[in-house]
């Protein structure tokens, strides 16, 4: 592999470790949001993102809990994802790319990815629906505002995960032949 390659792949890979260290804490911060606006709702104001929706809560605790565990799932399995990247990016032999470890990891990608998609896209008609219902939830739209771009990504990856699924196949008969 060239240096400029090798160069690129580190970049990437210190790129990856800090949309990972930034989407953990985006869900930690949201984690920490939903508990003070359980138990002190008065100090969400003070608190990460200030997402507000005490008065969801006041009116249909159901409809708080939906939009919120929407909320925290999606940016958990965004970390996930990107935890997965990592570990892709950490273990992956360049010099002979095509094995199982690759072609798994490659495949929870397109899971995540697309599941990411999926549950964006359910919740975002969900606050739509909520919305018709008289709720606010204009603010809400920043979580699942790419959910096509998702779905789109993780039918991509899912056919990359299938091509590389394949080379690990080939690949495995030639070394027995050989």
């Amino acid at each position: 592999m060239s240096k400029t390659n090798n160069f690129v792949f580190w970049g990437l890979y210190i790129v990856a470790w800090l949309i990972f260290v930034g989407l953990s804490i985006e869900a930690g911060g949201l984690i920490v949001n939903f508990f003070f606006s359980l138990y002190k709702p008065e100090f969400v104001q003070h608190l990460y993102q200030k997402l507000d929706l005490i008065e969801m809560y006041k009116e249909s605790r159901l409809a708080f809990f939906g939009i919120y565990s929407f909320i925290l799932i999606i940016s958990i399995l965004k970390a996930c994802l990107f935890y997965i990247v990592i570990r892709l990016m950490h273990k992956m032999d360049l010099s002979k790319p095509f094995n199982t470890f690759v072609a798994k990891q490659i495949s929870q990608l397109s899971y995540y990815t697309l599941s990411i998609g999926l549950l964006s896209y359910i919740a975002r008609q969900s606050a739509k629906n909520l919305m018709h219902h008289g709720f606010d939830t204009d603010n809400l739209n920043q979580f699942w505002a790419d959910s096509q771009a998702f779905i789109l990504m993780g039918a991509v990856i899912y056919i990359i995960a299938t091509i590389f699924k394949k080379g690990v196949d080939i690949q495995n008969e030639n070394d027995l032949t050989v």
